[in-house]
């Protein structure tokens, strides 16, 4: 995570912007005296100038201007900005890229007919980021509709087009035949999930990276269902599922950079909402920057209303002044402790578990790198148990002038994945999740989150260890290693991915943490901007988990021993079903969506050195 979107990529055209003394309309040199330096020599999370021509010049306004690092892009003037927007786009504002789907991408009213969504929440389905309450991320095989051996013949259905975008990560959710899935560009689709064509669409403020719940508002004859989702600008919001009209939109966090990333969670009438933040970017982009002020939290909302019941922070305290950095700029703290992930509903304690982020600034909290409790009636914290100390750190702390760095700098080893909810074989419970230490860890959920095990897998890192989240059956959890290598660009101070590390998939045993296979990861070969780690949540269903990497493969290994048993590889151009260009690319943040006889994901993530992408694609055994 800090496998950013694609929104904040582009601002590191912001990161390094400062007021400059040329001419407000000279983009060309303002780019290149300000920015070129990132986005012409390959510097980490920056993408290339070249595919940031994909994107319209009010695209590129609106995320230095109202997207999730707007603290650093103020720094320069209205005019600068706008210069440089149109200047990057190669075309004027009045060029903007349109987004409304084309007549023909519309579904037919036959179709719409034979796809209602009024009568009820029936079928195959896989809703929300982890598919049910305990946030498994397993399919079981009637609603999967698919065997291992089924697996094996897989074959595209389908390609669905983002327009203009260059990354696709928000998850697709399925629920009564349909698709429903958000863009970078803010858009909300409804698909049919046999052809991919459009029952509605719906634009959002700001982009949005967490996947739709579907979920009833009220009773009897007035009930209606919802899909429920969270955009880059803090907002929550509920919006007709079967036509695509709002119902209600709210903000949960006023903090400029704050955002939901994670997945909003439903249950028995309320929507719980994970704020997280960009603010710990920040913190690197200036020393003038008085670091950092944001807090994590959890909401509680009314569904059918969006009146927020409670909200907690995971740091109880807002911060304070504490000391000046060496610039002479006021620094705060305690911040950070962001909640990335999706909360996972105990339905028998009635608790919500979170995990959460890394401090931005000192002093560190405990409740930092930890797993949280809250009551689920009233938020307030059960209990919390921290796996890693001490883990203060901000993006100043990888930067040449590392002034806002902590001054005892964390490791940076938060969580991004959220905690699995299982039962074990001896009839106790356990919360088990990845860390970004590469250490998996399982909490007893009913002793105040005792440790039960801890198994490493890998190095971990800023990039590494368990990014996104795994998936559990009844007896294992499969586990995805990130680990992403760096290596030094020839006659640059900034890196590309390293095609030599990373990467590998792994099964534990739920009960004592033991592994029981481990499969080695896909080399690259020569392949240019391939990194062979696995940073995307695993999803499975009985004898397959499914593991999606940078270098732009899924594949599903058999639960059985790790054996590749499908591999499809994104990387190349697709014929769209909505006639957009379409092209693959790195898999990174969600994973597959089962249901129905189907497999369904998204494909493209130019962050981190990945490769850039805008397609969602639909597999089934006949491919028709």
């Amino acid at each position: 995570m800090k496998n950013l979107p694609i929104g904040i990529v582009l601002l590191w055209i912001a990161a390094f912007l400062a007021p400059s003394p040329l001419s407000a309309q000279d983009g060309e040199r303002l780019y290149k005296s300000n920015c070129a330096s990132c986005h012409d020599g390959g510097l980490e999370r920056a993408p290339l100038f070249s595919w940031l021509r994909a994107y319209s010049a009010e695209r590129i306004l609106a995320a230095m201007e109202t997207g999730p690092m707007i603290s650093m892009a103020n720094r320069a003037s209205t005019a600068d900005r706008r210069a440089i927007a149109q200047y990057v786009a190669g075309r004027p504002f009045s060029a903007a890229l349109s987004t409304t789907p084309a007549p023909e991408a519309m579904c037919s009213a036959e179709v719409k007919a034979a796809d209602p969504l009024n009568v009820g929440l029936t079928g195959p389905a896989w809703n929300g980021w982890g598919h049910d309450t305990g946030n498994s991320r397993f399919q079981d095989q009637v609603m999967a509709g698919l065997t291992a051996d089924d697996v094996s013949q897989l074959k595209l259905k389908w390609a669905f087009g983002f327009p203009g975008e260059i990354t696709a990560n928000s998850q697709p959710t399925l629920a009564n035949g349909r698709i429903f899935v958000g863009s970078q560009s803010g858009m909300i689709y409804a698909l049919s999930a046999q052809t991919g064509c459009i029952h509605w669409y719906y634009q959002a403020a700001s982009a949005v990276r967490s996947a739709i719940v579907i979920g009833q508002i009220g009773t009897g004859a007035n009930a209606r269902y919802a899909a429920f989702f969270g955009d880059f600008g803090a907002t929550a919001y509920a919006i007709d599922a079967t036509t695509g009209q709002l119902f209600w939109k709210v903000k949960v966090d006023d903090f400029p950079s704050a955002r939901i990333t994670g997945t909003p969670s439903f249950y028995k009438g309320r929507l719980y909402v994970p704020v997280s933040s960009g603010e710990e970017g920040s913190a690197g982009a200036s020393t003038a920057y008085e670091c950092c002020k944001f807090r994590g939290s959890v909401s509680a909302l009314d569904v059918a209303t969006g009146r927020i019941a409670w909200k907690t922070y995971t740091i109880p305290e807002p911060a304070k002044p504490t000391t000046k950095n060496t610039a002479g700029t006021q620094l705060w703290g305690p911040s950070g402790s962001p909640v990335w992930s999706s909360p996972t509903i105990d339905t028998v304690r009635n608790v919500v578990y979170i995990t959460t982020g890394n401090n931005y600034s000192e002093p560190g909290t405990a409740t930092s790198a930890a797993f949280m409790a809250l009551n689920m009636a009233d938020g307030k914290i059960v209990w919390s148990r921290q796996t890693t100390a001490g883990d203060t750190w901000n993006s100043a702390c990888r930067m040449p002038d590392k002034t806002n760095c902590p001054k005892n700098e964390g490791p940076d080893f938060d969580f991004s994945a959220p905690p699995i909810l299982v039962s074990l074989p001896n009839g106790r419970r356990a919360l088990v999740a990845g860390q970004k230490s590469a250490v998996v860890h399982a909490l007893d959920p009913d002793r105040e989150g005792a440790i039960l095990w801890q198994t490493k897998i890998g190095k971990g890192g800023t990039m590494g260890g368990v990014q996104w989240g795994s998936a559990a059956d009844e007896s294992n959890i499969y586990v995805a290693l990130s680990d992403v290598g760096r290596v030094m660009l020839p006659y640059s101070l900034s890196t590309d991915v390293d095609p030599k590390v990373g990467g590998g998939m792994f099964a534990l045993r739920l009960s004592d943490g033991q592994e029981v296979w481990r499969a080695a990861p896909a080399a690259c070969g020569e392949k240019p901007r391939c990194s062979p780690a696995q940073s995307a949540a695993v999803s499975a269903l009985p004898g397959v988990a499914f593991s999606g990497s940078v270098d732009g493969h899924m594949r599903a290994y058999s639960t059985t021993d790790g054996k590749v048993i499908w591999d499809f590889d994104t990387i190349r151009s697709f014929d769209t079903v909505n006639k957009v260009p379409g092209r693959g690319g790195s898999l990174d943040g969600p994973g597959a969506a089962i249901g129905g006889g189907m497999v369904f994901f998204n494909a493209g993530y130019a962050g981190g050195g990945g490769q850039p992408g805008n397609v969602l694609l639909g597999f089934s055994v006949d491919g028709r």
